[in-house]
């Protein structure tokens, strides 16, 4: 079964920019169609879609968010990683790696595996 695990720092200081790393177990990100994807929970808000690599090195941005967002990948250790700059308070929330099956596997859902999310606070 595959297992993803988040981990970083739970507290930020605005302005600072936010690394969060996701440790992929078995299974491979070079591999399958997959997007390897970041979601995030605000505290008393709906899920929100941040951005994915995918097994290609390609990469896929939220609007809202691009101009701060940067994910990357590092295939030697199996993980991917998230980074967030310039952080303000609103950016609290839990942070969730998730893995999405190819649009073309119409069987899936839209996440089949998550991991199990890391809170991260934005504060002076």
């Amino acid at each position: 079964q595959v297992q993803l695990q988040e981990s970083g720092p739970g507290l930020v200081k605005p302005s600072q920019t936010l690394t969060l790393t996701c440790t992929v177990s078995s299974g491979s990100i070079t591999t399958g169609d997959y997007y390897w994807t970041w979601v995030r929970q605000p505290p008393g808000k709906g899920l929100e879609w941040m951005g994915a690599i995918l097994y290609s090195d390609n990469t896929v941005y939220s609007p809202s968010l691009k101009s701060r967002t940067s994910i990357s990948r590092d295939t030697s250790k199996n993980q991917f990683t998230l980074q967030l700059s310039s952080v303000t308070p609103e950016d609290t929330a839990v942070y969730y790696c998730a893995r999405r099956p190819p649009p073309s596997d119409h069987y899936a859902p839209e996440y089949d595996y998550w991991g199990q999310g890391t809170q991260v606070t934005v504060s002076s």
